[in-house]
């Protein structure tokens, strides 16, 4: 998949959605794999950050299919399995490359803060070329720690029945249902109820 379709999918381009594409690109090349169509592909990140819409658009790995797992540890870290092959692949962004100077981060500082000149905002966008240009340049080696690694493969996703909720009267996935007053409850309506709201 090349990097147009990637920013369609996503929106705009940015640094962070670059290094989404390289690391799911490295990934789709060391597995010799096509886009998920179903769960052949999982992929584990540990950010919500840009680089996510990269792996789901290039990879074909989703919250919805079950193959996308979300981890919220604020890295640019992207392991990526094959379920055929039973071997993943961790990918994390090295450290201290294209770091900001003081002057750059007051620019983005001013331009996400909405206080910006229209110079600025020029400068900055500029500036985000020049990143983005520079990360599609890099030898992979130099921008990620790429390494093979032993990982337990979640299983595959399972679909249940759903149940009624009898307080908000909300359809609710039946493992997330809860049990309140002799009466089937979804989480948000047993919790308020276990609370008196």
């Amino acid at each position: 998949m090349d990097y147009d379709k990637v920013v369609a999918f996503h929106g705009h381009s940015c640094p962070g959605l670059t290094v989404g594409y390289r690391a799911a690109k490295a990934a789709a090349e060391r597995f010799a794999a096509e886009r998920a169509q179903d769960e052949e592909l999982v992929a584990i990140v540990e950010s919500d950050g840009c680089g996510i819409d990269a792996v789901q658009a290039f990879l074909g790995c989703t919250i919805g299919k079950g193959n996308l797992i979300y981890k919220d540890m604020g890295k640019q870290v992207y392991t990526i399995a094959s379920r055929n092959t039973g071997k993943a692949l961790r990918i994390a962004f090295r450290p201290d490359i294209m770091k900001l100077t003081p002057e750059q981060k007051e620019l983005r500082d001013a331009v996400y803060a909405g206080d910006a000149t229209p110079e600025q905002e020029t400068e900055f966008r500029r500036l985000q070329e020049q990143r983005i240009e520079r990360l599609m340049a890099m030898d992979e080696n130099e921008l990620f720690s790429i390494k093979w690694v032993e990982l337990k493969l979640p299983t595959q996703a399972r679909i249940f029945n759903t149940v009624q909720c009898a307080y908000c009267g909300e359809n609710v996935m039946e493992p997330r249902a809860r049990i309140k007053g002799g009466q089937i409850a979804c989480m948000d309506c047993a919790e308020t109820y276990t609370r008196g709201w």
